[in-house]
């Protein structure tokens, strides 16, 4: 999507050669006409898919989804990491890993808002190595309800959880890939696009200008596999009803913080 590609260029910040800032706009202050386009895009993508639910985690899939599911007329739901006395009946639940605060979150969603009658759109801001979009298919699969696809906005193309998820049948639709940052330079590359140049910060030096060029495609819908369908098994990974040990989450992802990409 070329609207979210030419935004990260204007305003994210390449902290890392693994971490993208982009809390001015999509993750801590939200853009809501940026959402509103990404919201149409989904549905673009997506039309064919007989959607009734849209599932995210919170926190910072949250403002996306719910754009998301004005453009499908359905309910968002979004996956808790603490219980607390508002929630009572019974749960799905899964672990997620999270190495920004150190610790494995019970993840849980109500029975009563999924099952098995759903097709589920699954929607979050970033991806990397997919720990979290794990848990969510997980969760989708213990209610006996159908992931119908996976869309968004960010994905890490050089790390491993987009072409894992593509492995294993998912339809996965990313508005923009990153396939490489250099903080050093402040160059951000597209899958299928080129290099783009960035205003180096004062401080930086710049290890050489590799010129700005038109955006490519931002996602690459023929490399995705055709989606499983049922009552086709639910792929190896995600398949079991029980909740994932920590050990397991853990040995999913890669020991740098995936939500650092969500600052």
């Amino acid at each position: 999507m070329e609207l979210l590609e030419e935004r990260i260029r204007r305003d994210g910040v390449v902290k890392s050669e693994g971490v993208l800032k982009v809390d001015s706009f999509l993750n801590h202050q939200l853009d809501i006409d940026l959402f509103d386009a990404m919201g149409e895009e989904f549905k673009r993508l997506f039309a064919d898919a007989p959607v009734t639910k849209i599932l995210t985690i919170e926190a910072s899939g949250i403002g996306i989804a719910c754009v998301v599911a004005r453009h499908f007329g359905v309910p968002v739901v979004f996956a808790k990491k603490a219980q607390s006395i508002n929630l009572d009946g019974e749960m799905y639940s899964t672990r997620i890993q999270s190495f920004t605060h150190g610790r494995v979150y019970d993840v849980i969603v109500a029975k009563k808002f999924l099952g098995p009658d759903d097709h589920v759109l699954i929607i979050d801001d970033f991806l990397a190595n997919g720990c979290a979009l794990n848990g969510l298919i997980e969760l989708v699969n213990e209610a006996g309800a159908t992931v119908e696809g996976i869309g968004i906005a960010v994905e890490k193309g050089f790390q491993p959880g987009g072409a894992d998820l593509r492995e294993r049948g998912y339809r996965l639709e990313s508005l923009a890939i990153v396939e490489s940052m250099d903080p050093d330079t402040g160059e951000i590359a597209f899958r299928q696009g080129s290099v783009t140049k960035r205003e180096v910060p004062a401080g930086r030096a710049a290890s050489g200008d590799l010129g700005d060029g038109a955006a490519g495609r931002a996602c690459d819908g023929a490399a995705a596999p055709a989606a499983p369908t049922a009552p086709a098994a639910p792929p190896a990974a995600v398949a079991s009803s029980t909740p994932a040990s920590p050990g397991f989450a853990a040995s999913a992802c890669d020991p740098r913080e995936e939500s650092e990409a969500h600052s």
